[in-house]
């Protein structure tokens, strides 16, 4: 079954990263090439997405559509990017997100395909 894992950020993980020296941002950055290695058999696709700042958002209204910049979701957490995988259920998404090194928030929805 496939199940579709979204790291979204709050504010306080962006700071918590930008406050890293280098080296330590790089260590956290090799935490997660290793999440990803590690559960490479299980990942068919997976997007790492741009600042939330360069998106652009469409919303029909009244058969019309407007279009502005910025994210469509106004909350403080931004998704940062998703992991597609095929596991056999939610324990083993969950287990799968309980092992994920980066941000905090991971909303995990099964996939319809």
């Amino acid at each position: 079954m496939k199940y579709v894992l979204m790291f979204a950020e709050p504010p306080q993980y962006a700071e918590y990263l930008a406050a890293m020296s280098d080296e330590e941002r790089q260590a956290a950055y090799d935490e997660v090439g290793r999440w990803f290695a590690e559960n490479a058999a299980r990942i068919t696709h997976h997007v790492h997405l741009l600042p939330a700042h360069t998106a652009t958002t469409m919303r029909k209204v009244d058969g019309h559509a407007e279009v502005t910049d910025g994210p469509f979701v106004e909350g403080k957490e931004i998704v940062t990017g998703f992991v597609e995988a095929e596991v056999a259920d939610l324990d083993e998404a969950l287990a799968m997100a309980r092992s994920w090194p980066g941000c905090p928030v991971i909303e995990i929805r099964p996939a319809d395909v």
